[in-house]
């Protein structure tokens, strides 16, 4: 009697232990939804943001209008260029946007950003230290502009179309692979690989390096397939090219669907960029804007948005929340000793137009 109590108490705790277990798992699963709407008042009005394509998860925008009550009118745009100009304009409406590191620095000189009140911006404190280091060269003490997303720019290629080793830009000049290479349809891009190949500084205002670095691109010409910024993802998936350069999201995507394809920051080095959230001075609605950058700053809805774009999130605590997949991914989440090569444009000033010169004779000489 004893001996068959015993066992069926022993059976009825194993019970009770697999279920506390399974209890505990189910706890344990990762919740992405809005874990702290309680702290939102009421804000109301409308929000007018100007952003990227396909750059935010679009149901976070309908969680924070429904949590404040504030309408979000959401802008694309299509290069920061174009965003600086609409910054700029009399009529500028936006109450936040998300410029690139270099365009941000000349924003800051131009005074038309907001300082921003991080006494309303609590969930700041998920973002990396490390990323501040980096942000704190184009934003002096982080006063005007917070991380958003953050990548590299490197090479996609096929590994079973590319016989040779990949560490180098030197092999975007490889005639062994003419017609099969995508240079990068961007000046600052494209002037950064050509002049970093040559051993100069992506930000040089040197005439000589620029006129050098414009040169070399001329001479890629007769090897390119062409210059392609979002149509470069299908060419490669579909395996119509053998190497181009790409942003390290895109390559992500690309890699998830063709798994003959890698990427790799090359040895010289490359560009780290950082997109971060700012306020005009011009915004309407300050309030509702320091709260969309707290909203998006929260650890959860962060990790749910990077599993939306695939961009690298500056968050710790949404990197704390991500999967392998994401987190030992040396193209989402490059190590230290590899960022130790790379560095993020910054304002050329004047120079610009030594580049933009530049661009239009390489774009001449191509036939666009």
């Amino acid at each position: 009697m004893k001996k068959w109590l015993a066992l069926l108490l022993a059976a009825l705790m194993l019970v009770s232990l697999m279920a506390c277990s399974k209890k505990d798992a189910a706890e344990e699963e990762v919740d992405y939804s809005f874990a702290d709407g309680d702290q939102y008042e009421q804000i109301g009005g409308e929000l007018n943001v100007l952003n990227w394509g396909e750059y935010i998860d679009p149901e976070l925008i309908a969680i924070f209008e429904e949590e404040t009550g504030v309408k979000v009118n959401y802008t694309e745009m299509t290069s920061n260029e174009e965003m600086l100009i609409k910054l700029r304009g009399a009529d500028n409406p936006y109450d936040m946007c998300f410029p690139s590191d270099y365009i941000i620095e000349k924003l800051v000189k131009d005074d038309l950003l907001l300082p921003l009140d991080m006494t309303k911006i609590p969930n700041a404190k998920n973002i990396q230290d490390r990323m501040y280091e980096v942000t704190n060269t184009f934003d002096p003490g982080n006063k005007f502009s917070l991380p958003y997303m953050w990548g590299t720019v490197g090479i996609l290629y096929n590994t079973k179309m590319v016989d040779d080793e990949v560490n180098s830009w030197d092999i975007l000049w490889n005639e062994k692979y003419a017609g099969k290479i995508w240079q990068y349809d961007s000046v600052r891009d494209a002037m950064a690989v050509s002049l970093l190949r040559l051993g100069y500084d992506m930000n040089t205002v040197n005439p000589d390096e620029i006129a050098a670095a414009k040169e070399e691109l001329i001479k890629q010409i007769p090897l390119l397939k062409g210059l392609g910024t979002d149509n470069i993802r299908s060419s490669m998936i579909n395996n119509k090219a053998a190497l181009a350069v790409i942003y390290a999201g895109d390559a992500i995507l690309c890699m998830e669907e063709n798994e003959d394809l890698a990427y790799v920051i090359p040895q010289e080095g490359s560009n780290v960029w950082f997109d971060n959230v700012v306020i005009p001075k011009t915004a309407k609605n300050v309030e509702a804007a320091l709260a969309f950058i707290n909203f998006l700053n929260d650890a959860n809805l962060a990790a749910r948005n990077t599993e939306f774009i695939y961009y690298s999130t500056p968050s710790q605590g949404a990197m704390d929340r991500l999967d392998e997949y994401f987190t030992e991914n040396e193209t989402f989440n490059p190590s230290d000793e590899t960022l130790a090569r790379c560095g993020v444009y910054h304002d050329l000033g004047d120079a610009i137009e030594l580049y933009n010169s530049a661009w239009e004779e390489f774009k001449t000489a191509m036939g666009n």
